[in-house]
């Protein structure tokens, strides 16, 4: 066997100590789901801007509010976050109004029922990005925890040599290295992924924000 096939990446994971192999299965599981939600979460927000750029035409076509309702109310399965912010307020809206005079009293319990559907879409969109931020900020220490435990079985392996050389350290320092490897492989994916998720989720948030505060002065009109 060639020096090259004792050094690689195959060779190394297969000759490691158990727990550094532990250590490398685990980091390997945590990018593999890390990965599974980081498309999960792209196509979802892909979806929920491209939903809410649509919503956000049809309302302000200026079309009868009564014929967009029940087409949002229709179709409530498939509407994006913005729609339904837009169907909770209006139900609320209609409700109160067939009930009430008051017209701060009909605003009011408008808007917090498009804040209370807002709080459920960011929450919902927001999902599973805390799992990305642990697998960012955990996964090197988890892989330096391997790599530290591999190079003390390196060189206690060496306590009982006579004379040491280049040849017979690295390849246990080169495996413990792997864990490493494998740790930033499954963090830097997480931590990029984290960072542009939270950015067009508040993107987005701010669009709902916007939408609810322009809908309640539409609907305070309709009330004079």
């Amino acid at each position: 066997m060639t020096v090259t096939q004792d050094l690689s990446i195959v060779s190394l994971i297969a000759q490691a100590s158990v727990l550094v192999q532990l250590v490398m299965a685990l980091l390997g599981g945590l990018s593999l789901v890390s990965w599974y939600w980081i498309f999960r979460k792209l196509f979802q927000i892909r979806s929920a801007r491209a939903k809410t750029a649509e919503f956000e035409r049809d309302f302000w076509s200026g079309g009868d509010l009564n014929a967009l309702f029940q087409s949002a109310n229709a179709a409530r399965h498939h509407s994006g976050g913005m729609e339904r912010i837009f169907e909770a307020g209006y139900r609320e809206f209609t409700k109160l109004r067939a009930k009430s005079h008051d017209h701060d009293a009909i605003i009011e319990g408008a808007r917090r029922a498009m804040r209370a559907t807002y709080q459920r879409e960011v929450d919902d969109l927001e999902a599973h990005l805390a799992f990305l931020a642990s697998v960012g900020s955990v996964s090197p220490y988890i892989g330096l925890l391997g790599t530290v435990w591999g190079i003390m079985n390196a060189f206690r392996g060496l306590a009982n040599m006579s004379s040491a050389t280049l040849s017979h350290v690295a390849p246990g320092i080169a495996e413990a290295l792997v864990a490493t490897a494998i740790g930033l492989f499954a963090a830097i994916p997480a931590v990029v992924a984290y960072n542009r998720f939270a950015h067009d989720i508040d993107r987005i948030s701010i669009r709902f924000e916007s939408f609810m505060e322009e809908f309640s002065n539409i609907l305070q009109r309709q009330l004079r």
